[in-house]
């Protein structure tokens, strides 16, 4: 395992898609700003959930297809941190590996990708919507039972193209991604929190370092955002509390301001036709408050709903 210095490159792991590139590109930017002759090198890595196109990840493993390469990596010493997608991050990380960052957030809502309507309420009943994630399909579902989800797999601008096209009616994507691909004008709308609140983590960035590695967790300290830290310690307990996995459909938001956290959470069948959601503002200056506010919703949601919940 190699020595950090001041001389050598911090070697941030990362994904080989564009966004994965595009969205760690930046956080590369962001850490360059803050540490001047410091040099940072991006060594994208395949992960298991790349390779798979042809079918829902819940298929193939679900949670941790898109981490386990570059955690390997890192506990190897190959490189030093690594940068993903906070929803892709499993709940439990393999022993030695921490959650070391969480920088500044973007826009956390879903947005929809169509054509033809405004909004998802201006959707034709028999609409074809592609989306390759169970949470999306079911909030779709429980707006209206007459949608046709199709699976759709591959990159933001395979998706993209999928719609313009007229292959399919619309999809559904994370705004974040959008934005940090250039894409942003490719909104048709965005939806609203209150009505579909997006995947636990989506928008936040998860940096992933070795557990001791001081030096990089130094480095990694400067870019830390606190109320970033809170939303997503809370949405991840929230997760966890229903033992969240890529087969049960489960959303979280957590808006922190001022000491303050405006918590959305729900979890639905797959096929939408039952939806059960819970909601709280409560103070919190500390990621023990935001961690117990997430699971005691989270457990007050899975008493109400029992068997249900993973009811094939």
């Amino acid at each position: 395992m190699g020595v950090l210095t001041a001389t050598r490159p911090l070697r941030i792991g990362a994904r080989g898609s564009p966004l994965s590139l595009a969205q760690t590109g930046q956080f590369r930017a962001s850490l360059a700003a803050v540490h001047e002759g410091r040099t940072f090198e991006i060594v994208p890595i395949t992960t298991a959930g790349d390779k798979i196109q042809d079918r829902r990840l819940i298929e193939a493993g679900g949670k941790g297809l898109f981490t386990k390469e570059l955690d390997e990596a890192l506990l190897d010493g190959r490189i030093d941190l690594a940068v993903h997608s906070m929803k892709d991050l499993p709940t439990q990380l393999p022993d030695g590996v921490i959650l070391a960052c969480t920088p500044a957030r973007e826009d956390p809502r879903d947005a929809l990708i169509c054509k033809i309507a405004d909004t998802v309420a201006d959707l034709p009943a028999q609409a074809r919507i592609g989306t390759a994630s169970l949470r999306r399909q079911a909030q779709l579902l429980a707006l209206r039972t007459t949608f046709e989800i199709t699976l759709l797999r591959g990159n933001v601008e395979t998706r993209l193209r999928k719609v313009e096209t007229g292959e399919l009616d619309a999809t559904l994507l994370a705004y974040a991604g959008l934005r940090r691909l250039g894409l942003a004008t490719h909104a048709r709308a965005l939806i609203a929190p209150a009505v579909s609140p997006p995947s636990p983590g989506q928008g936040a960035l998860a940096v992933t370092a070795r557990e001791g590695d001081e030096a990089t967790l130094a480095v990694l300290a400067c870019v830390e955002d606190h109320g970033t830290r809170l939303e997503i310690t809370a949405e991840r307990a929230f997760l966890a509390a229903l033992d969240g996995s890529c087969r049960t459909p489960i959303a979280a938001l957590g808006r922190w301001s001022n000491g303050e956290m405006q918590f959305i959470g729900e979890s639905l069948t797959p096929d939408g036709a039952r939806r059960w959601r819970r909601t709280a503002t409560a103070s919190c200056d500390a990621p023990a408050h935001a961690l117990a506010l997430g699971a005691s919703l989270g457990e007050s949601l899975l008493i109400e709903a029992g068997d249900a919940l993973y009811r094939e």
